[in-house]
């Protein structure tokens, strides 16, 4: 199925985990993907492993979020590149995690700067030609955590509730030109990122979860590529929750 064919897709934080694989299936149904992350050689890593099994579908591109004119940068030599973006996924995101009472503010901006600044600056980085060219789809990955809260994270679930915040309003002030904006807030997924975390806390967090496992990256995956698809063009300003029923 070549849902995307022609389209173009530009997915941060593409170099691991749920990134990658959002990348991979969007690659997969036709899509030309920009691999967006910090690390020049995990997005290149990203992009080479598309191209082999997908020739020429996938570029690499080395890009901060946070710094506002070096996405500027980046998304002008990405339309260069491909012409034209249809689908935006913001999935950069960073975590400093600490209880609020000791946490500094050096790690209060970077979470805030990376996970919702990094979303907005890319959001204005496709804008405008999205609204010229009347289409588009726009995913903002969130978090179980922007809903619900979870100690010891205040900086992570504030940049992920603000990312919701900012989905609805964008929505409101899209829709009129058939650009959807619409969320995805993963519960405790599988990466490599969740993997170094102690037993104990994976049995307290499995304890909450109804299903009574953890999800896949490409789960988060398979509810993107439906929010970017044709299938979901009268869906805009939602929070789809992939969460095995964590949150309810």
């Amino acid at each position: 199925m070549n849902r995307f064919e022609n389209q173009t897709a530009i997915v941060t934080g593409a170099g691991r985990g749920i990134g990658e694989a959002i990348a991979r299936r969007l690659a997969s149904e036709g899509a030309k993907v920009a691999c967006i992350s910090r690390s020049e050689s995990n997005s290149a890593k990203v992009a080479e492993a598309i191209n082999a099994v997908h020739p020429g579908a996938a570029r690499a591109y080395a890009v901060d979020v946070a710094d506002k004119k070096a996405v500027e940068a980046v998304g002008a030599q990405i339309f260069a590149d491909f012409g034209k973006v249809d689908i935006l996924v913001n999935n950069a995101g960073i975590t400093r995690d600490g209880l609020a009472m000791r946490m500094s503010e050096e790690d209060w901006d970077a979470v805030i700067d990376t996970n919702l600044k990094g979303a907005f600056n890319f959001i204005q980085a496709v804008m405008r030609p999205m609204i010229k060219q009347r289409s588009g789809r726009i995913v903002n990955i969130a978090s179980v955590a922007g809903l619900m809260g979870n100690a010891g994270q205040a900086n992570y679930a504030a940049s992920k509730a603000g990312l919701i915040g900012l989905t609805k309003t964008l929505a409101r002030e899209l829709s009129g030109r058939n650009i959807t904006v619409n969320a995805v807030a993963p519960g405790f997924i599988k990466t490599d990122m969740t993997d170094v975390l102690p037993e104990a806390i994976k049995t307290g967090v499995l304890s909450q979860i109804p299903m009574g496992r953890f999800g896949e990256p490409e789960d988060i995956a398979s509810a993107v590529t439906f929010l970017a698809s044709p299938e979901a063009k009268y869906i805009t300003g939602q929070t789809l929750t992939v969460d095995g029923g964590m949150v309810m």
